[in-house]
């Protein structure tokens, strides 16, 4: 019997595209269940969704609507057909026995009003096949209906209405940047991901998405790049606010291009796949950087923010410093506490965790921090999962260090807690500018991948990163 605990707020609508899915409903009066005084229901329905299934996994979404009077308090049961198991779910907690599972209501979720819905949604496995369950269950009262679609082994794209800056809004701490050169970060998104410039010619063309909130059109960039080399210009911001990642100028380093600039990255250098597609990341080798010093809505001073990155575990070096987060405006160290950026890798000049690295830290300027102490946190591990969620975030006198295997399971939190014990970092004096692949002065002696990642407005809850991170695992990033 496992216990499940209780992520994030409704973020999660079941679609009608799914890989598999079942509605179940009664409309007319059933047995009224018993088990909480003021959660009787005389109707329901239950749409349950498949919307990512790989070898021995799946992501499915469930919407509960309450058709009869108003509920406080529920209960959701159902049965598995081929033993099926649940690995991780939010916005509730459940517990399974055998083939079957009990779900009750979080905290923040257990009033229904009638007509009204609730979203639920988990990670789990399955063996052989994986059918939809045929019967669920509201407090006792059956809702009953018919299997349409069968799941199939075949990548879906996740569910329109869950991508990351869309649960970061459902949060309460919106995206105020958002790039990935893989996917579109928001459901609605359907513009340009990144510019790529070919050699031959130096014409450039927008890659895009193949639909609104999906993946990137790799197949535009190998026709339009075949036969030569491409670099990306441009990694665009989806939020809105023209938070345009471009190539680094000089700063207090200069970079290895025409001008002291730093190199761009090789367009094709970081093939993976999300969803069963083609896609690239960005390649960052020593002397690739990108930088918006002039930037709208990001952190400055000790304003609060959050931030997260999909690296690749295994591309990084001890150089400084493969940074993705806010920095100076000025591509130039002003001291302490003027930085809060990702850092991965495995330099220990200023901080570092336990075994060889490479470990998640957060550059704060003058210092890269894995725990409240300079130097070495015991509680900071070695984190190398070929994708790895990375996530730094910071408010007055309070910070925190989360990451996990970014294709499977939860986030672990390796630090949470008050601002170094140094000067200068208390308060903070963020200045707000972006960077990815170097650090705030233009070093740029690191190396690394990135595929994705956000700023935020707002100290974000770990229920909030817990619903991200489930999405970024059902992007199915191979």
């Amino acid at each position: 019997m496992r216990q499940g605990n209780s992520p994030p707020r409704r973020w999660w609508r079941a679609t009608a595209t799914a890989a598999g899915a079942v509605t179940l409903a009664l409309a007319g009066a059933a047995a009224v269940g018993t088990q909480m005084a003021s959660s009787a229901t005389t109707g329901c329905r239950v749409d349950y969704s498949i919307s990512s299934q790989w070898s021995g996994g799946f992501t499915a979404a469930v919407t509960v609507t309450n058709l009869g009077d108003a509920v406080n308090g529920w209960r959701l049961t159902w049965s598995f057909p081929a033993g099926q198991t649940i690995s991780q779910l939010w916005n509730g907690s459940y517990t399974q026995s055998g083939a079957q599972v009990t779900v009750t209501n979080a905290s923040y979720n257990g009033a229904i009003a009638s007509g009204a819905g609730v979203d639920l949604g988990f990670n789990g496995t399955w063996n052989g096949s994986n059918p939809v369950p045929t019967s669920f269950a509201l407090n006792g009262t059956t809702c009953t209906g018919s299997v349409t679609g069968t799941p199939t082994d075949t990548p879906t794209p996740p569910p329109s209405s869950r991508l990351p800056c869309d649960i970061y809004a459902s949060g309460g701490t919106p995206c105020v940047a958002a790039h990935s050169t893989t996917r579109a970060l928001y459901a609605s998104y359907s513009g340009p991901l990144y510019q790529v410039r070919r050699s031959s010619d130096n014409t450039t063309r927008n890659i895009g998405v193949l639909s609104a909130g999906g993946v990137a059109d790799a197949a535009a960039q190998d026709s339009f790049c075949s036969g030569t080399t491409c670099l990306i210009t441009v990694i665009y911001d989806q939020s809105g606010r023209g938070n345009n990642l471009t190539q680094a100028p000089p700063g207090g380093f200069s970079g290895p291009a025409a001008g002291g600039y730093d190199n761009l990255a090789n367009a094709t250098a970081a093939p993976t796949t999300v969803n069963g597609h083609k896609a690239y990341g960005v390649y960052v080798a020593a002397g690739t950087g990108y930088r918006d010093n002039s930037t709208n809505g990001i952190a400055k001073g000790d304003q609060p923010e959050g931030m997260y990155a999909v690296f690749d575990g295994t591309h990084y070096n001890g150089g400084c410093c493969f940074d993705y987060g806010n920095a100076e405006t000025n591509s130039r160290d002003n001291g302490n506490g003027t930085m809060e950026a990702i850092y991965f890798g495995n330099i220990k000049v200023w901080g570092y965790g336990t075994g060889n690295g490479p470990w998640i830290m957060a550059d704060l300027e003058n210092g890269l921090y894995s725990g409240r102490n300079a130097g070495y946190n015991a509680n900071d591990p070695t984190i190398d999962h070929r994708y790895t969620t990375a996530i730094v975030k910071g408010e007055p006198n309070h910070w925190a260090i989360r990451g996990g295997d970014a294709q499977s399971g939860g986030l672990s939190t390796f630090y949470d807690g008050q601002r170094p014990n140094v000067s200068g970092y208390n308060p903070m004096k963020k200045e707000g500018a972006i960077i990815l692949g170097i650090g705030g002065d233009n070093s740029h002696g690191s190396a690394g991948t990135f595929y994705e990642g956000v700023m935020t407005s707002g100290y974000p809850s770990d229920a909030t990163e817990n619903a991200v991170q489930a999405d970024i695992t059902a992007a199915g990033y191979r």
